[in-house]
């Protein structure tokens, strides 16, 4: 049989033998694999190349940071998290010589664009060229087996949600928090559940609570961990079915540069919600649950997860057990609302009352996160391109992004930082982001108005 040369071709592209850079014996540009490359330093070796570098690294991150976010600790004590702790308050986007929000907010898209004053750019992983699960410096200090040699966290902790937040049930809301101020390990879950839940249920929450092996924390040389490892749980990221504000890169984009950040959402009030994964569209927790152990949990290469030691789940029992736990995970307490979701006007200040209206009238924020819950349930498309040029920034290629799922804001001040990559550090970039995106040009006074009211969700 004769070969032609698109034969060829056709053949090495389909092997993921196409390496970015490089020119084939055709002259071509070769296209980067999808694969991850299957030849691996000595552990040691690998290891210490690592460490050399991480002052670099996280210079150059925190460089970053520094340029875009005024990253000192200011907050409010007015309103604070479910558990005491202060919010965080803004906006912390630091904005070019000579501008203000007021004057920006009057630009075309295209003219932020041109002239490069989009405030809010995607958000970089650390160190985006290895991505993966990186945790905060408050947990990895609770919990060193989470520590990564190369990189450390690298949003201040007064940025982040409480540690260790507290946890709400639907069936037992007389309880308050029911992890009684604790972490929710392998080594207490039964003492704390036991009695509470059924017996599937507290199934479903060992298995949240067991280590499996995963990309970055495995036992294999490939590993991000100086000791060989267990793995993560879901309980990890997911910290008392909420969040610690972890990080890592989605698992379901080439090439590597193009992978969006992804911070680690709340699963309070996952009976409500019909969409998973902030891009991916899951239809239930069931298909998330399996695809974070089958795909995410590896970088999306299957091949990787099977070398370092992928936990497949049995669909019909551990999985429904886990989804029969996640569907009792509550929102907090919000006192100010009533039972359509609404503010009791007997209990709102006046700010907050404007702020309501404002929200579902002028803010048009109702139009995708509508009572009780603040959701839809949906995904769109914010178009943030209209405001920036694509660039490469810390190896992350800034481009369109595509939807996002509406995220539930019942209990969002719980929950920094915001949207999707975490690139909004309080509410009042919050505020400040959709004033330009969806150019609502709203007044000094009625940001004000509208956080107040974001603060009583």
């Amino acid at each position: 049989m004769k070969h032609t040369r698109e034969h060829f071709v056709g053949a090495l592209f389909l092997s993921g033998a196409l390496v970015l850079g490089a020119e084939s014996s055709f002259g071509q540009q070769k296209k980067e694999s999808s694969y991850s490359p299957v030849i691996e330093d000595p552990f040691e070796m690998a290891m210490a190349h690592d460490k050399s570098r991480k002052a670099m690294v996280m210079k150059r991150q925190m460089d970053l940071l520094n340029e875009r976010y005024d990253l000192s600790k200011k907050v409010t004590t007015e309103v604070t998290m479910s558990k005491g702790k202060p919010l965080p308050v803004g906006p912390t986007a630091r904005l070019k010589d000579g501008w203000t929000w007021e004057k920006l907010a009057d630009m075309t898209p295209e003219k932020i664009k041109e002239e490069g004053l989009f405030p809010y750019l995607p958000l970089p992983h650390p160190n985006h060229v290895s991505g993966g699960m990186l945790f905060t410096q408050i947990q990895v200090k609770q919990f060193p087996r989470l520590e990564r040699f190369d990189l450390d966290f690298d949003i201040p902790e007064h940025f982040l949600p409480e540690f260790p937040p507290p946890v709400y049930l639907t069936t037992h809301k007389d309880m308050g928090d029911v992890s009684q101020g604790q972490v929710i390990s392998l080594d207490n879950y039964y003492e704390i559940f036991n009695g509470i839940l059924n017996p599937k249920q507290l199934e479903g929450l060992r298995l949240l609570v067991t280590q499996f092996p995963q990309q970055q924390f495995n036992a294999t040389a490939g590993r991000k961990s100086e000791k060989p490892s267990q793995g993560v749980a879901c309980f990890d990221c997911h910290v008392n079915a909420h969040t610690s504000g972890a990080t890592h890169l989605v698992g379901d984009i080439r090439p590597q540069s193009h992978r969006n950040r992804i911070e680690t959402p709340s699963l309070r009030g996952v009976n409500i919600q019909r969409l998973f994964g902030s891009q991916r569209a899951l239809k239930t927790v069931e298909d998330f649950t399996e695809f974070e152990q089958r795909g995410a949990y590896f970088d999306g290469d299957h091949l990787t997860a099977a070398k370092k030691g992928v936990n497949i789940l049995e669909r019909g029992s551990q999985v429904h057990f886990m989804a029969e736990f996640q569907a009792l995970l509550d929102f907090p307490p919000a006192p100010k609302l009533d039972f359509y979701g609404r503010l009791d006007q007997a209990k709102a200040t006046n700010s907050e009352k404007r702020g309501e209206r404002i929200f579902f009238g002028k803010g048009r924020c109702g139009v995708c996160h509508d009572a009780p819950y603040y959701t839809d349930n949906q995904m769109h498309d914010l178009r943030v391109e209209r405001f920036y040029k694509a660039q490469t920034i810390n190896d992350q290629y800034i481009r369109a992004e595509g939807p996002i799922k509406t995220f539930p804001l019942r209990g969002i001040k719980d929950s920094p930082p915001y949207l999707h990559d975490g690139r909004l550090l309080t509410l009042e970039d919050v505020v400040e982001f959709f004033n330009l995106i969806q150019q609502l040009k709203l007044s000094s006074q009625e940001k004000k108005d509208l956080t107040a009211f974001l603060r009583q969700l």
